[in-house]
């Protein structure tokens, strides 16, 4: 924020110096001009006079000097002077103290106050003259003083005005990085859904805040992920586990006989196997496909991913039902195909169907699927306890579990994990639910034709 304040006040600094130099370049300019301008009309009355008074002409007779009116303060003088000594000899209407600005053997122009002067040598019957003009500069006297006080004037706006929108375009700049910096420092690990405002135009900070939200999209399935491992792993593995202590326990109980000792070891054995099924199943879900906090994105067929899901849910829990419908597959296996990461998306499918099997009586989960032109589209219903309708507002929140859950176990990870995956693979995700009938959740991805 430091360099961004002094980059601003640096800028701010070269407007003000050019806007400066601007105004004295035109004042400048304008003044040059004035002066030159005046010279000029006062050498052409000198010229007049001179010949008037050198060669005893009346130049009311001429045409050039009727069109030639006298300047304000207009006075016409000469003098004769000795060209050795550089003296006045006689003088008629000049000011001697001005003799030592007089060029005495050429042209001069020079300023007194407010008076300008034009004077220029003669040599006649043996005799040197100088003969000048004088005239008072009304341009130089009132309209370049009006201009020096509008210059200054101007200046003086142009560089407030300046610094006003400098000082707004700054605030309005800042304005909405501050806000972003705000939401940022109030999302941690326990608020990981909450996202930064994108702005509606398409400038760098709506890239800014597109990209940030994405790295918490990514982070956030990270955690959920993890925590989801934890709530399966702390669930599933329970059962198989209580049951090997419970048959040890019975078998060390008291003295038996080989046969029951077989019998213990045997089932001993099978709930180790269906406990090594089950963790084998659960680390198959936890693998997200990350790779440097990046997607690894490529063609897959979401066919095969709701297959996979099947048969991994189905070894971790062997009570799930769940019922797959092919009937709406296109005839084109390609448009099946999305670009995706297959374990994220086996992951999001995996969630829901298992919700779909624990809410329902009869742990029965239905799937369909089917293809558009551009979309794959993901139907998984089941016939359960439904959703209370007060609380659909909020089944995307972290943690939260209907009103009506109380009797199943869950930490309310999956379906805000599920709708992450499904919104990083650019897809929709909607759920509907009636009390008492069940819910059905559809899933519409980008087909790999569109990209």
């Amino acid at each position: 924020m430091k360099k961004y304040n002094k980059t601003l006040y640096t800028l701010i600094t070269i407007l003000i110096i050019y806007t400066v130099s601007f105004s004295l370049f035109i004042f400048y300019s304008i003044t040059n001009f004035a002066f030159s301008d005046f010279y000029k009309r006062l050498d052409l009355r000198r010229n007049l006079n001179a010949e008037e008074l050198l060669n005893n002409k009346d130049n009311s007779s001429n045409w050039t000097s009727s069109y030639i009116k006298d300047l304000d303060n207009q006075n016409s003088f000469i003098i004769e002077f000795d060209p050795h000594t550089k003296k006045i000899i006689t003088e008629h209407g000049f000011d001697n103290a001005l003799w030592d600005h007089v060029n005495k053997l050429g042209e001069s122009n020079f300023k007194n106050e407010n008076i300008f002067y034009s004077t220029k040598y003669f040599e006649k019957n043996e005799k040197h003259y100088i003969v000048g003009v004088s005239a008072e500069n009304y341009f130089y006297t009132h309209h370049l003083s009006y201009l020096r006080q509008l210059l200054f004037i101007s200046l003086l706006f142009g560089v407030l005005l300046v610094i006003v929108i400098s000082l707004f375009t700054k605030r309005s700049f800042m304005k909405p990085i501050y806000a972003m910096i705000n939401q940022v420092e109030n999302i941690g690990s326990e608020n990981l859904h909450l996202r930064l405002t994108e702005p509606k135009d398409n400038g760098v900070l709506n890239k800014l805040s597109l990209t940030f939200n994405n790295m918490l999209n990514r982070i956030e399935t990270s955690f959920e992920t993890q925590k989801n491992f934890i709530s399966n792993a702390s669930h599933e593995l329970n059962t198989p586990l209580t049951s090997i202590i419970g048959i040890a326990d019975v078998a060390l109980s008291k003295e038996r006989s080989t046969d029951d000792y077989q019998k213990s070891l045997y089932k001993i054995l099978d709930a180790a196997e269906n406990l090594e099924r089950k963790t084998s199943a659960l680390l198959l879900l936890a693998r997200t496909g990350y790779n440097n906090n990046k997607l690894n994105l490529k063609p897959v067929r979401i066919d095969q991913i709701v297959m996979d899901a099947k048969m991994t849910l189905m070894e971790i829990n062997t009570n799930f039902r769940i019922i797959i419908d092919f009937t709406l597959l296109p005839d084109d296996s390609m448009r099946l195909k999305i670009n995706g990461s297959a374990p994220l998306l086996q992951l999001a499918i995996s969630n829901i169907i298992s919700n779909a099997c624990k809410y329902s009586e009869d742990h029965t989960a239905y799937i369909g699927l089917g293809a558009s032109d551009d979309k794959v589209i993901i139907i998984i219903r089941d016939e359960g306890i439904g959703i209370p309708e007060e609380d659909m507002s909020r089944i995307y929140d972290p943690y939260y579990r209907a009103s009506n859950t109380e009797n199943y176990l869950g930490y309310g990870i999956g379906l805000p994990l599920s709708r992450n995956i499904v919104r990083m693979h650019k897809g929709e995700m909607s759920i509907s639910s009636i009390l008492g009938e069940g819910t059905t959740v559809r899933i519409v991805l980008p087909s790999i034709l569109r990209f």
